[in-house]
């Protein structure tokens, strides 16, 4: 933890404005259940640091929220080109509003459904916090990643059993689990970083439309049935 706290200080102001923003426009928007400053720099900024070392280049944030952790990969790694999505205008709205406040650069946010976004096999990472189990994830991200990219998958500690559910999914999108690193947050709090890189192409028709990947997942090969 020392190491994301001296992170966190040499970027406070900038954390500090976001903060301010953030609180402005939780008001209205209700972006997020916390709403401490201690807590926002425990849940929000320092979790969202866990991925960082996985995280490079051309970057697809899936359901952005209230911008974690995209801010804070803009952040840390300035180099970054991040492309945020949600599905909920207000949010889309508020993310624009602290890119144009706090002058941030080679980031941006689009209100669309992730299947709707275009740019397959573009990404050279794609991150995921708190949107989605992996099997419905793995189908989101990996046909956005180039061969070589990595699905970056912010996880609580309890989460073999996704894991396990989500390896025909997986399999099957051109993906491959490469890592599953377990990272302390707090004396009491744990997570999982979950590691998937896209070692071939994904069918084509994925991901699904119409929120099939939510309503109906990749959970089984029917074939081997």
């Amino acid at each position: 933890m020392e190491e994301i706290e001296n992170a966190i200080n040499e970027h406070k102001e900038i954390y500090e404005g976001l903060y301010d923003i953030l609180s402005e426009y939780n008001s209205k928007f209700n972006l997020t259940a916390i709403k401490s400053k201690e807590d926002y720099y425990l849940k929000h900024i320092a979790d969202s640091m866990l991925g960082l070392p996985y995280i490079k280049g051309k970057v697809l944030d899936i359901g952005s929220g209230a911008g974690f952790p995209a801010f804070v990969i803009k952040t840390e790694l300035p180099e970054t080109d991040i492309t945020m999505v949600d599905s909920v205008g207000k949010k889309v709205t508020y993310l624009n509003e602290v890119i144009k406040k706090l002058g941030l650069e080679s980031i941006k946010a689009l209100h669309c459904r992730i299947e709707d976004i275009g740019r397959r096999e573009y990404y050279d990472t794609v991150t995921a916090r708190a949107v989605a189990r992996l099997n419905v994830l793995a189908e989101y991200a990996l046909p956005y990643l180039k061969k070589g990219g990595l699905l970056v998958a912010y996880k609580a500690a309890d989460c073999y059993e996704e894991i396990k559910e989500a390896e025909y999914a997986v399999k099957l999108l051109g993906g491959k689990i490469r890592g599953i690193e377990e990272k302390k947050l707090d004396e009491n709090t744990y997570r999982r970083i979950i590691l998937i890189e896209k070692i071939g192409a994904s069918p084509v028709g994925y991901p699904r439309k119409n929120n099939k990947p939510r309503l109906s997942p990749l959970t089984v090969d029917k074939s081997e049935k």
